[in-house]
């Protein structure tokens, strides 16, 4: 289970993993958190009170003395499983439903026109689509565009990195994703 780590304003920084949510909780460095329990880590016994040490993480925290986030001003990195996330696997030409090893990032305008390798000139399509479009504009080869690609915000960047996201994760990182993101639907 990861732990969403935020700085204090409540801008996403990382997934990490419970132990180092522990960690961060030892140090004392945790300033809030979100969401219920959602592990329990034991540690050693004291040997005054025979207790075992505990400590409760829970699904978000934020974290004292973290430098605020910068992620939120850079456009979020692309790889194909993102791609495919931000699309719903869902080809941009013909509409088919496919899984990852079906499908390809196809450049809007193609690398070798002069088009970047960027979310803007990006989508996903299935193979068959991508080799009948080949080193031509969509205009060039009759096929048109179902969805318009767009560049994921920092919240929708977290969703996209294909982690199992818990309830208040997934609540927390939505009530900050555009209204019109193809994640709401």
């Amino acid at each position: 289970m990861d732990v969403l780590q935020l700085d204090m304003s409540g801008r996403p920084q990382d997934w990490i993993s419970s132990r180092e949510a522990a960690t961060l909780y030892a140090n004392n460095s945790v300033a809030w958190t979100l969401g219920d329990a959602c592990a329990t880590l034991r540690g050693g016994i004291q040997r005054c009170s025979g207790l075992q040490s505990l400590i409760e993480v829970h699904p978000i925290i934020a974290v004292r003395g973290a430098v605020p986030s910068r992620a939120w001003r850079h456009t979020p990195a692309l790889s194909n499983p993102k791609l495919f996330a931000r699309d719903k696997h869902v080809c941009a030409y013909c509409g088919a439903h496919g899984a990852e090893d079906a499908l390809t990032r196809e450049h809007i305008i193609p690398t070798s026109r002069g088009g970047s390798d960027s979310w803007m000139n990006c989508i996903t399509a299935c193979r068959a689509c991508n080799g009948r479009k080949a080193n031509r504009l969509p205009e060039e080869a009759r096929m048109s565009l179902l969805y318009l690609p767009y560049v994921p915000s920092l919240h929708e960047d977290m969703i996209l990195r294909g982690r199992r996201i818990l309830v208040d994760q997934m609540e927390f990182l939505l009530a900050s994703v555009p209204s019109n993101s193809r994640l709401r639907s």
